[in-house]
């Protein structure tokens, strides 16, 4: 992962950032770092401060309180169209009697860019979002997936410093989606522009940044990459918001995690001790049969549910400790191992110990 903490000042920085709307505060006293080059994620679900973030990026509604710097010079009161930022929206909002080329050129033609020059970017720019030969056309004959590119192509032809996106894939299927995902981050690669985008999908966010800020209720609860907020979330809304988690709760006693039936499970050194919640992903867990007597058993549990889910099986189990989810992987293209339990069956379950993390009520993620 490359390292984006340059000598140079941030991309956009945030000193204490509030923004209310009357009595209803959207975002809190956030102090954020944004870098430059980085692909930035603003995550989190519906109403957690994401999209107000962007528009104070953008110029869109004031701040309340606080300071906002890009490139830093601070920009409070500076209007959208003198910052040097850009937008993609999730409606694409092309100008429809406005061939493709055209509409990349608008804002360059606003701004009184020479003819040669335009056309110069506009080639430039429809090569870089694989559209060469598509300027000619209008926006009603492209598909959706061609329309993103155009306007990510005309937010990108005036050479922002910071490209700012707004669920732009929102309104795309499954398919194209990821599609794009993966074009997106070949673009950033290529302009090695500052990209900050809002969504509130984990798997897009965790495929194409290279940090996230996981938000709710207008704080930004914990950034980093997308393995430390995977790996080592800070707390329980984290590890749960960002994929599936099993939690497992007890206490911190003597270097090991305690379960209420007094079963200790190993983890790694460090934990504060008291009471703590063990959160271990489904993928890392693994079920066998309780007649292999695997030495590294850690719970016994019973097999009650069984789902197949295309690149693995997800298996509910039933423990003291309380529903344990299980996901695994196929291989040979068998849908499960016919060694390992079936539903109503005993089964045993064990992991690694430095694939558990300790989520406190005091530190958050540790171990």
């Amino acid at each position: 992962m490359a390292d984006f903490r340059a000598a140079s000042p941030p991309a956009i920085e945030f000193v204490e950032a509030t923004k209310r709307y009357g009595s209803a505060v959207a975002l809190d006293r956030v102090s954020m770092q944004i870098d430059d080059g980085e692909f930035f994620c603003l995550l989190g679900p519906s109403g957690c401060g994401k999209t107000t973030t962007l528009n104070l990026i953008g110029g869109f509604i004031p701040l309340s309180a606080g300071e906002l710097r890009i490139e830093g010079e601070r920009v409070n009161d500076l209007p959208p169209h003198k910052r040097n930022v850009n937008t993609v929206f999730q409606a694409y909002a092309l100008f429809p009697h406005m061939t493709v080329a055209q509409n990349i050129a608008f804002g360059l033609r606003m701004e009184g860019l020479g003819s040669s020059e335009r056309a110069s970017r506009v080639d430039e720019h429809l090569e870089l979002v694989g559209l060469r030969g598509f300027g000619v056309r209008y926006p009603a004959q492209l598909s959706g997936g061609q329309q993103q590119r155009v306007a990510l192509a005309r937010a990108l032809v005036k050479r922002p410093a910071v490209l700012l996106l707004d669920e732009p894939l929102g309104a795309l299927d499954l398919k194209l989606r990821r599609q794009m995902q993966l074009e997106l981050s070949r673009i950033h690669r290529q302009v090695g522009t500052t990209f900050v985008f809002v969504t509130h999908d984990q798997e897009e966010a965790l495929s194409m940044a290279t940090r996230i800020a996981v938000m709710s209720g207008g704080h930004v609860v914990q950034v980093g990459t997308p393995s430390q907020i995977y790996h080592r979330p800070v707390d329980r809304f984290v590890a749960d918001f960002i994929g599936e988690s099993n939690f497992l709760e007890g206490r911190v006693d003597g270097g090991s995690f305690v379960l209420p039936d007094r079963t200790r499970l190993a983890i790694r050194p460090g934990a504060a001790p008291g009471a703590a919640t063990l959160m271990v992903r489904p993928e890392v867990l693994e079920v066998t049969g309780p007649q292999e007597g695997r030495a590294g058993c850690l719970l016994p549990g019973r097999v009650v549910g069984m789902s197949f889910m295309g690149n693995h099986t997800r298996i509910t189990l039933e423990t003291a400790a309380g529903a344990l989810v299980v996901h695994r992987a196929h291989q040979s293209g068998a849908f499960y191992d016919e060694r390992s339990p079936g539903i109503g069956e005993e089964a045993c379950v064990w992991w690694a110990t430095e694939q558990s993390t300790i989520l406190t009520s005091t530190s958050g993620g540790e171990n």
